[in-house]
C-alpha cells in the first residue's frame, strides 16, 4: 500500500504536535517533516517532496499564501491543506485562487482534517492502481 506523505508547517509547536498525533491514528499516512517558518518550510518541502502539505497562513519569515504559490509551481505539486486562525472569506478566496486544495479554520474545522487526508490517500491509491 502506498503511504501518503505529509509535511506540517505551523509556527505553533502545539498545533504541529496535535497534527502529528492526529495522523498517527490514520492508516497509510506518515508525517515526513515539520517546519515553523516559511523559509524552513520551502527548503524542507523541496527536499522531502511530500504528497500533502498542511500549511498555516501566518508564520515567521513569510506568509503561507506565498509558500502555497511556490509549492504549486513544483512538479509534481503537493496537495495543500491551508489551516489557519484567520479563516476570513478574502483569505479563503486568495488561497483557492493560489491553488489550495482544502481550507480549514483551526478553531472550527480541525476535525475535518482526517477526512481530507483520507480522501487524498484514496486518490493516491487510485493513481497507483491505475499506474500498475
Amino acid at each position: 500500500m502506498n503511504k501518503l506523505t505529509v509535511f506540517i508547517t505551523d509556527d505553533s509547536a502545539t498545533i504541529r504536535e496535535r497534527l502529528v498525533t492526529l495522523t498517527l491514528d490514520l492508516p497509510g499516512i506518515v508525517v515526513v517533516g515539520q517546519a515553523q517558518d516559511a523559509p524552513e518550510a520551502l527548503a524542507a518541502i523541496r527536499r522531502t517532496r511530500p504528497d500533502v502539505v498542511i500549511l498555516d497562513i501566518r508564520m515567521p519569515g513569510g506568509n503561507g499564501i506565498d509558500v502555497l504559490r511556490q509549492l504549486k509551481k513544483m512538479k509534481p505539486a503537493p496537495q495543500v491543506i491551508m489551516l489557519t486562525n484567520y479563516a476570513y472569506p478574502q483569505y479563503r478566496q486568495r488561497c483557492k485562487a493560489a491553488g489550495a486544495d482544502f481550507f480549514f479554520d483551526k478553531s472550527a474545522e480541525f476535525d475535518q482534517i482526517p477526512p481530507a487526508l483520507e480522501q487524498l490517500r484514496q486518490g493516491l491509491r487510485a493513481e497507483s492502481d491505475a499506474d500498475g
